[in-house]
């Protein structure tokens, strides 16, 4: 018999003593040594022990010190064999204890063996268990006892007990019997009433009250308690790989590979994981790789169907979704070759592997759960069956995962390509609403257009100027590169191999160049590379055979061609990396200003990158669902227009020294005084003006950008300076006061006058040219907030 050292009967408060007593237990055994009893198998033995145990009557009254039970222990072991018979102490993880202080003195052989396993050093505590929490139990104990106010507050005692063989920890949960015990009150005990019984039922946290009613030391536990231990290990693993799988933790794989290792009781057991693509054309295309993946072992792309994996796994796992089991990596790797997965899992030090696929619900990937393990043969075909309580609820979270997948991918969707603005959101959640409760009784309800009455438009851009004539100049560059390659090549040729047909070529490819370097016309470019493609490639293929510096010739030639598009692509990947970087540059900025100004009020807002970006908005009543509206609000917004384009303008100078090649920009504001309506097209999923009116409006917006000015052959728009196209003349006189504004701020300088030339189908346009101040020392993190710019115009 093992004794438990440690014992808190005078460590912790409690309302009871605890005095340990085997009178229950010897009263059973009196009852067969009872002359009534004479016939019975156990009356001779009963009255024996009897006889006996009455030397010790300590054992009967009841002690309080744990010290006797060391002194005692071959006379305990006498009274409670009974309760632990010997067919199953190797089975049974039970003990003998007094309740409340976790004190145990009697183990079956399992028990023991179980607790000499979890090393010296452990000692046996109830997981998460308060001390309040015991002093509660302690109360409701003699609630049912003493007063038969029976109340339910059992919660399950759990153990974690590690097993040091293994390297793993198991878990246990405890029943507790405690019919051989009683409950006496002291003449210190306030007896309990009713009335306290309902005031402690609603007032269970208060501990103060509890103790009131149950004083400390104002009972007396007299007996002991039976403790039996059930190992709960897999049910407890199922539960937290459950809550694992429910949290956004970076330490997910980590934490369910420790779930697993308890679970198999396998301390060198691995868990990876990885994502394929599983379309039909291409069943493991990886798409998706966890670092953690054991499969992959931190190679970015695969190609599995050629080589990476068997035909074995390729069948099972990606074709028919099927687990595949590898209990010796050796002997597969001597059955189907030593690939470059097997190679993976031998560099890991990997012997043996599950391979589990989930199907990711529609969305054209499967998921794979890798389990294994450094010996052979510790995951098998038959101990893969502890994990179909498990796999269930992988399932359930790659499900998940997958759904939350696919709902980013809407909402990027949504946001990047078909979004609809936060202003307006309301007006479709409206609209879908009254089609929902329309289409469930009329089966053609219809939606609701969606228009917005009254709104006052503002249009801006800064457009990268000159940007076809810098597209076109790369394009020249790129192609002069290409056919001075080609030239050389040929040069090379004719020395090497006499042939009229190559001084024919050259004279050919000459001629194209000398065209290219006098200008490029349209279908120039498309005709210069079917001739290389038709009548220089063939050649090349023939030549790069003669002699190996012909070889290095051509080979030089096609490593200057992009991969992907065959041809010599610098100069244009140059420009379209500056105009994406500058593009990027503006829109993130325009963006974030946008925030600040929907705080102002309610608006519709949309910006589009073309060659630089264009800003559309419209603000108005109807546009938002609460707010009252005001011009105030109107007027607010064009000064923050004029103020963040020239913030924007200040951008795109300084982003020049960070851009392969040199591209400015030109701003321009249209003012439209006139509100009118905008309805969003369906077939379209955008908002467009509505009405034969406001198409003026938009025909203006499309072809303002190439304005001359009025008898000459000068475009409005030109870097360095900011366009406001009005018509009539109380717009400009409004503008001025915002310019003359930014001017005592050094952000703008000079204004110019302007009319413009007639545009098809308009005519009567005029305009502002403001210059553009570009500040030395400009940080995009830093500019004026627009709340303090109004604070300062109102003073």
């Amino acid at each position: 018999m093992k004794i438990s050292e440690s014992s808190i009967f005078s460590e912790v408060e409690l309302p009871i003593q605890l005095n340990i007593s085997f009178r229950k237990v010897f009263d059973v055994f009196e009852k067969f040594a009872h002359p009534a009893y004479h016939t019975h198998p156990f009356h001779k033995a009963a009255t024996d022990l009897t006889k006996e145990l009455k030397k010790y009557p300590e054992l009967l009254t009841g002690f309080s010190d744990p010290s006797l039970l060391k002194k005692y222990e071959s006379q305990i072991n006498i009274l409670l064999d009974p309760l632990f018979p010997e067919s199953l102490l190797k089975n049974e993880i039970k003990a003998a204890t007094v309740p409340f202080s976790f004190t145990s003195f009697k183990f079956t052989t399992r028990f023991e063996d179980i607790l000499l396993n979890a090393g010296d050093d452990f000692e046996l505590a109830v997981r998460n268990f308060e001390e309040d929490s015991m002093y509660m139990m302690a109360c409701t104990f003699i609630l049912g006892y003493v007063y038969n106010y029976n109340i339910d507050t059992k919660r399950p005692f759990h153990f974690d007990i590690p097993d040091k063989t293994t390297g793993t920890v198991k878990y246990y949960r405890a029943a507790f019997n405690g019919d051989f015990s009683e409950v006496i009150p002291t003449d210190n005990a306030p007896k309990i009433t009713e009335k306290d019984f309902k005031e402690l039922l609603n007032n269970f946290d208060n501990i103060a009250l509890w103790k009131e009613k149950f004083p400390p030391n104002s009972y007396i536990f007299k007996g002991f308690g039976i403790i039996h231990l059930f190992d709960v290990t897999a049910e407890e693993m199922i539960s937290s790989i459950k809550a694992n799988l429910l949290k956004d933790d970076e330490n997910l794989i980590n934490n369910i590979e420790n779930n697993l290792k308890d679970f198999y009781s396998l301390k060198d057991l691995r868990l990876g994981y990885s994502v394929f693509n599983n379309s039909k054309s291409k069943i493991c295309e990886k798409i998706l790789q966890i670092s953690n993946s054991l499969a992959l072992n931190g190679i970015e792309k695969i190609d599995c169907e050629k080589s990476y994996f068997c035909n074995g796994v390729l069948e099972k796992v990606f074709v028919k979704h099927e687990t595949f089991i590898i209990s010796d990596l050796e002997e597969y790797g001597l059955k189907v070759g030593k690939n470059q997965f097997y190679q993976n899992l031998s560099k890991l030090g990997l012997k043996c592997i599950i391979l589990i696929p989930f199907n990711a619900f529609g969305s054209g990937s499967l998921a794979l759960l890798e389990i294994g393990s450094s010996n052979a043969y510790d995951l098998n075909s038959v101990n893969i069956n502890k994990l179909k309580d498990i796999i269930p609820v992988f399932a359930a979270a790659v499900k998940r995962t997958s759904e939350e997948h696919q709902n980013i991918l809407e909402a990027t969707i949504q946001e990047n390509y078909t979004s609809i603005h936060s202003a307006v959101k309301w007006r479709f959640y409206e609209a879908a609403e009254k089609y929902y409760v329309e289409s469930q009784s009329n089966t053609i309800a219809k939606l609701d257009e969606i228009i917005f009455e009254d709104v006052y438009p503002l249009f801006g851009q800064s457009d990268i100027k000159g940007s076809s004539d810098a597209r076109n100049n790369a394009i020249q560059e790129d192609l002069t590169t290409q056919l001075t390659l080609a030239i050389n090549v040929l040069i090379y040729a004719c020395e090497k191999e006499s042939l009229p047909i190559y001084n024919e070529l050259k004279f050919r490819v000459s001629t194209f160049l000398n065209d290219i370097k006098k200008g490029l016309n349209a279908g120039d470019e498309i005709n210069i590379l079917d001739f290389l493609k038709r009548e220089i490639y063939p050649i090349f293929n023939h030549i790069k055979e003669i002699n190996e510096e012909l070889k290095n010739k051509v080979n030089i030639y096609l490593n200057s061609l992009d991969v992907g598009l065959g041809v010599v692509y610098e100069k244009r990947k140059e420009y379209e990396k500056s105009v994406n970087q500058l593009n990027d540059k503006l829109s993130r900025y325009i963006d974030n200003k946008q925030k600040e100004a929907q705080k102002m009020y309610p608006h519709y807002f949309e910006r589009y990158k073309t060659d630089g970006v264009e800003l559309n908005m419209y603000i108005g009543q109807s546009i938002t669902k609460e707010d009252t509206f005001d011009l105030i609000y109107l007027y607010n917004l064009r000064l923050w227009q004029l103020q963040t384009m020239c913030e924007m303008e200040n951008i795109a100078y300084h982003e020049i020294e960070n851009m392969e090649q040199e591209l400015r920009v030109a701003s321009l504001i249209l003012v439209h005084s006139n509100p009118m309506a905008i309805k969003f097209r369906m077939d379209e999923k955008q908002f467009d003006v509505d009405g034969a009116y406001n198409i003026r409006y938009e025909i203006i917006k499309k072809r303002i950008d190439k304005a001359n000015l009025k008898g000459t052959s000068e475009r409005l728009t030109t870097p360095g300076k900011l366009a406001i196209v009005y018509s009539q003349d109380k717009d400009a006189l409004e503008y001025i006061k915002y310019i003359n504004f930014l001017q005592s701020k050094n952000q703008l300088g000079k204004i110019e006058f302007l009319e413009l030339e007639d545009l098809q189908g308009v005519s009567g346009l005029k305009a502002l040219r403001v210059e553009v101040i570009y500040q030395k020392d400009f940080d995009a993190k830093s500019t004026i907030p627009f709340n303090d710019l109004i604070k300062e115009i109102k003073a």
